[in-house]
């Protein structure tokens, strides 16, 4: 842990903290497998609902998914992260049934500015999703940290 950090902090309790507040999160069901300073692992089981016009799931949820460990992975640390930009490549569908899995990992961070790179993957281990976001790190606790 780097001295910028608050002290005391254990990621699993700021990212328990987050998800019980984030509607969104449980409305897609995601469930939390795992977590670590700066990394995190996501899995959620697709729904009918999530289709789109082409019997495909929407990109949007993909995106969604990707987003979500994002904000775990990044907020982690206790200090209280949000997006500042972030892209998907979508190298193969995801359909009806599918579970999906992400796995986010920091590729570099300062004391302002975070960078991860999320891999989503269903059931059978293929790529169907390649997420990069850049996060800013306030200096306000996350939720769940020792410092809120």
């Amino acid at each position: 842990m780097s001295p910028e950090e608050p002290e005391n902090n254990n990621p699993a309790s700021i990212v328990k903290a987050m998800y019980d507040g984030d509607r969104f999160s449980k409305l897609l069901g995601i469930n939390v497998e795992s977590v670590s300073e700066g990394a995190c692992v996501l899995s959620m089981k697709i729904r009918e609902d999530m289709a789109n016009g082409f019997g495909i799931v929407h990109g949007g949820v993909t995106f969604a998914f990707g987003d979500s460990a994002l904000a775990f992975a990044s907020n982690s640390y206790g200090r209280l992260s949000v997006a500042l930009e972030a892209s998907i490549s979508y190298p193969a569908p995801v359909n009806i049934g599918d579970t999906l899995t992400a796995v986010a990992r920091e590729l570099s961070r300062t004391r302002r500015i975070a960078v991860y790179d999320i891999t989503i993957t269903n059931q059978d281990k293929n790529v169907v999703g390649l997420f990069k976001g850049t996060v800013y790190r306030t200096s306000k606790p996350a939720p769940g940290s020792s410092g809120s």
